[in-house]
């Protein structure tokens, strides 16, 4: 309490599934969301009884709450799994993970670290936009780099082709920010390589974005740096949805919580 300006449990409210008056409404929500994908009425009342994830996703979803962070004691993709029965994603969004690595040198985001296992060239496409958009929100102008093992073309696959075909939707859509694909880490962090290599590249720094070609790569390059001295890690954010939702790893420190929290209240607020 102290770490978040509370200085006596009196500032708190706490709600507890098997107290609150707001079952029912909530219990209505969710099974108007869910009935045609499976669920019968009594599988909603039991969520919303049980699962402490889904009862604060209906409270944040029916405005009883501002926001919501979770994830401490739970899986993050389990966690994910629940909120997504409950809350949606923004209309003309894509629901994706952002992780923000703090390092010596300058802070690099990195998605998407949570959602889509092998996303396609359009949501790679819009997760670049949102992750360009987020990053200015912190103050940093964007230069996203589409990922692959390959280099503009060398060599050829079925995923590289992937990256290309979300380079060509960002050329067709014409975005406020720069973005170039596909290449490889290395070339998209050092500038002077980018530049011997490949100088028609698009970017005019080392990226700042690093959009991955899927969930495997991009969750384990975001737990594996910081054990490698790589910096502090923020996030994964919850980028998308239409409520604040955040989603902390397992064993998060208070650090972790906090800070996802005040991310979460500024996203209330805005």
């Amino acid at each position: 309490m102290t770490a978040m300006g509370l200085a006596t449990p009196e500032g708190l409210e706490i709600h507890n599934a098997r107290l609150s008056h707001h079952n029912q409404r909530y219990t209505d929500f969710l099974y108007a969301r869910q009935q045609r994908h499976g669920m019968l009425y009594r599988d909603c009342q039991r969520m919303v009884n049980q699962d402490r994830n889904v009862f604060a996703a209906c409270m944040v979803a029916c405005a009883d709450a501002d926001a919501m962070v979770t994830g401490v004691t739970r899986n993050s993709f389990d966690a994910l799994d629940e909120i997504s029965r409950v809350i949606e994603v923004k209309a003309d969004s894509v629901m994706f993970g952002l992780t923000i690595l703090l390092g010596r040198e300058r802070p690099l985001l990195l998605a998407d670290t949570l959602v889509h296992e092998t996303p396609s060239p359009a949501q790679l496409a819009d997760i670049a936009t949102q992750a360009a958009a987020k990053a200015r929100e912190i103050g940093l102008v964007p230069r996203v780099a589409m990922l692959s093992y390959a280099n503009f073309g060398n060599p050829t696959g079925p995923d590289c082709e992937r990256v290309r075909q979300a380079v060509a939707l960002l050329d067709e859509r014409r975005p406020d920010f720069e973005y170039d694909g596909e290449m490889s880490p290395d070339v998209a962090l050092d500038t002077r390589l980018m530049r011997a290599l490949y100088p028609f590249c698009r970017l005019g720094d080392a990226a700042n974005i690093l959009v991955f070609p899927g969930l495997n790569s991009a969750n384990i390059t975001a737990k594996l740096l910081p054990h490698l001295g790589g910096g502090t890690v923020v996030g994964p954010l919850l980028m998308g949805l239409d409520r604040p939702v955040q989603i902390v790893n397992i064993g998060a420190t208070v650090s972790d919580l906090v800070n996802l929290a005040a991310l979460s209240a500024h996203d209330a607020i805005g």
